[in-house]
């Protein structure tokens, strides 16, 4: 109650101007969000989201910023829009989230930051992605990978790993090849930028992109042993809760194409064991993403020559309960 008191006092002494402890105050704030949310469940910090959001907008419509701080705030109302268009994403809420997202997009533009300018068309291919628009999620990341072309740093290679999983959903095994291997040519020329500075959502780091191509070969339905092997390393890189770059939803993630790959070389055992860390995750940790993965893995045994084996119908049906003990978010 009493930080809380003292950031109001700060946000509003500066009633002619904005100062710069104020700015830097809000810098604090964007970091810790940033840092948390892939960590965290989104209930834990929704309410400090939505807040720190309205205080940036509140002092862009203020009239009190000087020229030499409007890039910044926009850059900070972008970056804040962005989290709250993947939370409402999370929560399953596309409208909400593709129109937050636009808002995102729009104070990119005015801060003139071609990276998040790009992250947002990668951001609107998630969204359509997860709700299975595949041939929407294919065409914003592919005109997110035009923007971003010239960029040093990880948000192209994002956008190309965007674009493989959407071709997979779509069944263009060659074009999740090209994509999968220009992100691998890139990755050996990243020089990392102000938003992988940033750390979070805003970085593509190499566990990360490893388990976007595992999972794009994934959908293509390989279950070779050379992705099997892959499949494991893309889990293992997300293993460890205290690494920089870990986060529950890509964990789970990487565990679910794990099962996927293991399902489709025969191995119901080893695909039970992949997923088993998913399914007893606690109902704060659900989202949109992980509840879509595991159900990519229930399809995948109902097709299986397994089906009718005892370990395949108690998965199914485990499956199935998952997403219904699933918790509302508050929304805002």
């Amino acid at each position: 109650m009493a930080v809380r008191r003292a950031k109001d006092f700060l946000l509003g002494a500066d009633r002619q101007r904005v100062g710069e402890d104020t700015l830097g105050l809000l810098d604090d704030e964007v970091q810790r969000l940033v840092t948390e949310y892939p960590r965290v469940p989104l209930s834990a910090i929704w309410p400090d989201l939505l807040e720190t959001q309205d205080q940036v907008f509140r002092l862009l419509e203020g009239g009190r910023v000087r020229p030499s701080q409007l890039r910044d705030l926009n850059v900070k109302a972008a970056l804040l829009s962005f989290l709250v268009a993947k939370g409402f994403n999370d929560m399953e809420v596309t409208h909400e989230a593709m129109t937050m997202t636009r808002v995102a997009a729009a104070c990119a533009r005015d801060a003139e930051h071609t990276g998040l300018i790009a992250l947002t068309d990668g951001l609107k291919s998630l969204i359509a992605y997860w709700a299975d628009r595949p041939a929407d999620a294919y065409h914003y990341a592919d005109k997110g990978a035009t923007t971003a072309a010239n960029l040093h740093g990880t948000v192209g290679l994002w956008l190309l790993g965007l674009k493989a999983r959407a071709a997979a959903v779509l069944g263009d095994e060659e074009t999740v090849r090209i994509a999968n291997q220009q992100a691998a040519d890139r990755r050996e020329h990243v020089r990392h930028d102000d938003l992988d500075e940033l750390g979070g959502l805003f970085i593509y780091a190499s566990e990360k992109q490893l388990y976007y191509e595992v999972e794009s070969r994934a959908l293509l339905g390989h279950g070779d042993g050379q992705l099997a092997t892959m499949a494991e390393i893309a889990v293992a890189g997300f293993s460890d809760p205290s690494a920089p770059n870990w986060a529950f939803g890509d964990l789970a993630g990487a565990q679910c194409d794990l099962a996927l790959v293991r399902l489709f070389s025969g191995d119901l055992d080893g695909a039970a064991d992949a997923i088993r860390p998913v399914l007893e995750l606690p109902p704060s940790h659900r989202n949109n993403g992980i509840v879509v993965s595991t159900m990519r893995v229930k399809s995948a045994l109902t097709s299986s020559p397994a089906r009718s084996a005892v370990t395949a119908r108690d998965l199914r049906a485990e499956i199935e309960a998952f997403p219904t003990s699933r918790p509302s978010v508050p929304r805002g």
